[in-house]
């Protein structure tokens, strides 16, 4: 039977990740993340490398308190110390991180995957873990 730490992230993630660029507008990013039903962007660069995070929460919670102006961009709220996965490390790495990297209370849902270049190549979920995951049983 396969082990948790035998299922590799490439096998399980995302590929057709949805990502911003730094320069995009909150708003607009807003509305990619609702449009597409995802609760985190990724942002990146123009190598494709991650250079920071933004979540549906973080910025839903800001624009309900008017904290944003229409000129305020990606660059201004987004998250720059990113937690990522690579696509060949394991599902067991990956619940590790999401762990450890939580705030205490509560766990990382998305991981970004990095190639060996670092280049974003999809996106992880706790949801994509614990579908391989049932499949074991």
């Amino acid at each position: 039977m396969k082990k948790i730490k035998e299922i590799v992230i490439k096998d399980i993630m995302s590929s057709d990740v949805v990502s911003v660029a730094p320069e995009s507008g909150v708003i607009d990013s807003f509305e990619a993340l609702l449009k597409n039903k995802i609760s985190c962007l990724p942002v990146v660069n123009e190598n494709n490398e991650i250079i920071g995070i933004v979540t549906t929460t973080d910025i839903g919670y800001n624009l309900i308190i008017d904290k944003y102006t229409l000129e305020t961009t990606i660059a201004d709220v987004m998250t720059k110390t990113v937690v990522t996965i690579g696509e060949d490390e394991s599902a067991a790495d990956a619940l590790k991180k999401m762990d450890l990297h939580g705030d205490g209370r509560e766990i990382i849902n998305q991981l970004p995957v990095v190639n060996s270049e670092n280049k974003l190549v999809g996106i992880l979920s706790d949801g994509d873990i614990i579908r391989a995951i049932s499949k074991l049983c």
